[in-house]
């Protein structure tokens, strides 16, 4: 059911599909899915759970093994780490991040389910800023809610999504040129610090 909804949320958008057309993708009676998920928002939200985690085990990101190798690495490599560990992610969940952002300004349910996934990558990435600077001095003029804020920018999915689907860069392209970008905006030039 979840990943009928998913096609229909990313090719017609959250607004345009409705439960009657995800039980018919599903080959579900409509009853089910209301049964399961009780309203539309419910289903977005556990498939956005889902498609982040790539799973269904109830652990919060923080907690996944790779976010701990990845906070243990050398900057550079936390960096490498953090970018790669994006893009596999994005890959999955930009489509619905797209119909989440795009019902957001009509639908005041949506628009607080984009918000919270906001709040949830900063929270995220905040914590890796904070490891980052135990590590290595920033480079001059960034603080660690300054290069929290530069990494939800090049991370965002909205940039994702411009590049890989609008500008048709590939998967690597993009990770070299986030690893790139955040290297330059947050690390200091080599032999300055």
């Amino acid at each position: 059911m979840l990943a009928a909804a998913g096609e229909l949320f990313a090719t017609h958008g959250y607004a345009s599909t409705t439960m009657q057309a995800i039980a018919k993708q599903a080959g579900v009676a409509v009853q089910t899915l209301y049964f399961t998920f009780a309203t539309k928002r419910a289903i977005l939200k556990e498939l956005l759970d889902v498609e982040i985690a790539g799973d269904t085990a109830p652990v919060a990101t923080l907690d996944r093994p790779w976010v701990a190798q990845a906070l243990a690495a050398p900057a550079h490599e936390q960096i490498r780490l953090l970018v790669s560990a994006t893009a596999q992610i994005m890959a999955r969940v930009s489509p619905i991040l797209e119909a989440v952002r795009s019902a957001a300004p009509v639908d005041p349910e949506i628009a607080e389910l984009w918000r919270t996934n906001i709040h949830q990558r900063r929270t995220v990435l905040a914590t890796f800023a904070g490891a980052l600077a135990a590590k290595t001095p920033f480079r001059a003029g960034i603080d660690v809610l300054q290069a929290t804020d530069i990494m939800l920018a090049v991370l965002a999915p909205e940039v994702y999504h411009l590049l890989i689907k609008e500008r048709h860069w590939s998967e690597e392209r993009w990770e070299s040129w986030a690893v790139d970008a955040l290297t330059r905006q947050l690390l200091p030039d080599p032999g300055t610090g």
